[in-house]
This record gives structure tokens, sequence and C-alpha cells, in this order.
């Protein structure tokens, strides 16, 4: 959740955005890919939801299919019943609809365990999404939507990436910029009326991959994270802002194999 939470996991782990921003596949072979990460921050859509954390992830691909699971274990700072721990089950379709332009819709599938629904948490969350893929004089676009169907309501999102070859060391710089907006009308379980939230957030970040084997490499990541404009309102009481939603820097370290 990973999050923006699986735009940093993506980050971190060199898959060029695989989870959420998922590229036409080039051939109908069935591979995985399997990731170990550790963050030192957890944050999703400009929202704090724990400290330093362990965040591992497996993806099966197959052409243009994708199913992969990813999790987050808080190592401080853990949010009871949110992100301790959470598992996100994910999968896309990605369609070509034109020279380097790819359509794919997709889902993701939140689930917190360890929740307690008398506190406000929720057990699980299903949100289903669609990103238009496409590249623009060196730059990926992504513009993406997303609706979660628990919380309510719609996130928008745009991403753009780009990559910037360090040929004498036998690597690149991945660079990406995302911003999104969302508004939920149905934030926290069991609550009469219900508590609205909205907000903005944007993220940047570059990732420094290095290739170890064939099928295997390590990733080095860095990124800024911050929410805006991001409050609670119950009923007709004054909004509240979400004291979650902050700018924090992320440290990230990944290890991905291929098979």
């Amino acid at each position: 959740m990973n999050k923006t939470t699986f735009l940093l996991a993506a980050l971190i782990s060199g898959t060029s955005l695989s989870a959420q921003t998922p590229a036409p596949a080039e051939a109908p072979a069935g591979s995985w890919v399997l990731t170990s990460a550790v963050a030192s921050q957890y944050m999703f859509r400009g929202a704090r939801l724990g400290g330093g954390s362990f965040q591992p992830s497996a993806e099966y691909d197959a052409g243009a299919t994708g199913l992969g699971v990813w999790a987050s274990f808080p190592l401080k700072d853990k949010v009871t019943g949110q992100s301790d721990p959470e598992f996100d089950f994910y999968g896309f379709y990605s369609m070509e609809v034109g020279k380097d332009v790819a359509l794919a819709p997709g889902f993701t599938i939140y689930t917190f365990p360890d929740a307690k629904k008398n506190k406000g948490f929720y057990k699980e969350r299903f949100e289903p999404n669609i990103a238009l893929n496409f590249t623009l004089v060196g730059l990926r676009i992504t513009p993406k939507l997303y609706y979660d169907m628990v919380l309510k309501g719609p996130t928008a999102e745009l991403t753009a990436a780009f990559a910037v070859p360090l040929t004498d060391l036998g690597t690149e710089l991945d660079f990406t910029g995302t911003i999104g907006t969302f508004k939920s009308k149905n934030y926290a379980a069991e609550t009469t009326p219900d508590i609205k939230n909205w907000g903005d957030y944007y993220l940047i970040g570059v990732a420094l991959p290095y290739q170890v084997t064939k099928n295997s490499k390590f990733t080095l990541g860095w990124a800024y994270a911050k929410g805006s404009n991001n409050f609670l309102k119950q009923g007709t009481a004054s909004r509240n802002p979400n004291s979650a939603a902050l700018g924090r820097g992320v440290l990230t370290l990944s290890y991905a194999i291929t098979f």
C-alpha cells in the first residue's frame, strides 16, 4: 500500500513500476520476480503509515498478465491495525492500443489481518484501477484512475519516469515523479456519521540498480513523498487536518531475483 505505497515499492525494487504501471509484455513465457526490500519510512499517497519496514513482494508475469503480492512488516513506529502487518494482492492486464501505447486495467486487494473494525480500521479493501502507458520524448507517462470500493472514493494520479544511462558504470539512474489527488466518503469503519477524507500528494525519487547476476540485482533508492491539503471531516463537524499527511524522505534498499 503500498503504498504511493506501490510506487515506492516499484521504485526501490527496480521493476520499472511494473506493479502499478505495467508495460506490454513481449513474450508469453511466464516468469517470477521475488524482491526483498527495506524502507526507512512507509508512505502511502502522502500519508505516513509507519517507520522503518521490511517490504517483500512476489510477482508472476505471463504475456500481458501479471499477478502479485506485496507485504509490509513494520520495524518501528507501528500503526496497529493498519500497517501491522499489511498484505496487498494485485493484478493487471496490459493491452496495446497503439504504437508504444498500452491500456492496463488492474486491481489491488489491501488486507490488514490485525485490523479492528471497532477501532475504525478495515480488514480488507478492494480497489480496481485503469492506467494508460505511453512514451513522449523519452518520458514514460502514466495517468491512472483508482476507485476504492470500501472507502467509496476515487484517486487520480499522474506518473512520469525516465532513465539516464551511466554507461561507464554499466547501469542507469531511474527518475520518477508522481502527483495525485483523492477523496473518500467512508474513511473509517463502523462510524456514524461517516468520516470523509480528501487530499493531494506528490513523490519524486531516483533509483540506482546494480546488476549482480543475469537474473538478479540490488537497487538503492531515495524518494521524497509529501501529502498536502489532507483533511478529515465527520458529518457537519469542522474539518481537521490529517496529522499523518506530511513530508518524508524515504531511503530504500532491495534485492530482486527473476526466474
